[in-house]
């Protein structure tokens, strides 16, 4: 895996943290890389139940490295040109899809932390912008510090976010709260993230807050807390019949089997119970 991405196991929990502090974790090609392969790697681990992804140094993630990006942004002299870009950008993998997943590799740099069978948190400090932002959508839960900068920035480069963030942004905050975000590229605190949606909390230490919430969610069964996150994802895109069917199936996938077992006799015997994580 690339450098720019570090991962720590503990206990069940993955500590997932962005490694480029001298740029303030912005995204060049190696960081999107390491991101993807960090979810991949997560998804084969045995063991891990939760994971924590924050940013190293002194923010959570600038966006885009808008320099190491230049040689695919720079102005076209003629359509001709224009197209040779993206046929360039597309050769080079920023556009490939990764297998069934409808998100090609710069949206899989965010969305595949939703895509992960286990629940992810953010915690952020100091800036979430552009493509930082939308990395943290991508997460189930956000914890920010009270001072923490969010910003749909894409509109400053003359660009609209394409890392999957609108897919969840619409699901968080009203529908005129999601376009004035995009139209202006306004700079919002933590506080203001919480009022609008895009926190799940604030905190001093987001880190700490997440690590301890982890833990938590990590000492309850993985089969139920897999099927919860699949129900949640699945929910916000199926009609009320498919969702409720969806209900359904994963609670009668769940009644009888170990660790639902388990809870309930860990339960009855007052002690710590004792579950298997899923194959």
């Amino acid at each position: 895996m690339s450098d720019r991405v570090k991962i720590d196991f503990h206990a069940g929990v993955a500590d997932v943290r962005l490694n480029r502090p001298d740029k303030m974790n912005a995204l060049d090609q190696p960081m999107m890389k390491g991101l993807v392969e960090a979810c991949q790697q997560l998804a084969a681990e045995p063991g891990v139940r939760v994971a924590v992804i924050s940013g190293e140094g002194r923010g959570f993630c600038a966006g885009l490295d808008m320099g190491s990006m230049a040689n695919l942004g720079s102005a076209p002299s003629s359509k001709k040109d224009s197209t040779a870009k993206k046929e360039e950008a597309g050769q080079s993998g920023l556009l490939a899809k990764h297998g069934d997943s409808p998100a090609n590799f710069v949206q899989q740099v965010a969305w595949g932390w939703r895509e992960l069978p286990i629940p992810v948190i953010a915690a952020i400090h100091g800036v979430a912008y552009g493509g930082g932002l939308q990395i943290a959508l991508g997460a189930d839960m956000r914890y920010l510090t009270p001072d923490a900068r969010m910003s749909v920035m894409e509109i400053k480069w003359g660009l609209i976010p394409d890392m999957s963030g609108t897919q969840a942004l619409r699901h968080l905050v009203r529908d005129d709260v999601a376009r004035e975000l995009t139209y202006t590229g306004r700079i919002v605190s933590g506080q203001e993230a919480l009022e609008l949606g895009l926190a799940t909390q604030v905190t001093e230490d987001p880190r700490a807050l997440a690590l301890e919430t982890a833990q938590q969610i990590a000492e309850k069964s993985p089969s139920a807390i897999r099927a919860g996150k699949e129900l949640l994802n699945q929910s916000t895109m199926v009609s009320l019949k498919e969702g409720l069917e969806l209900e359904a199936r994963l609670q009668t996938e769940l009644i009888g089997e170990p660790n639902q077992i388990e809870a309930v006799m860990a339960n009855m015997e007052k002690r710590r119970p004792l579950f298997s994580d899923p194959e």
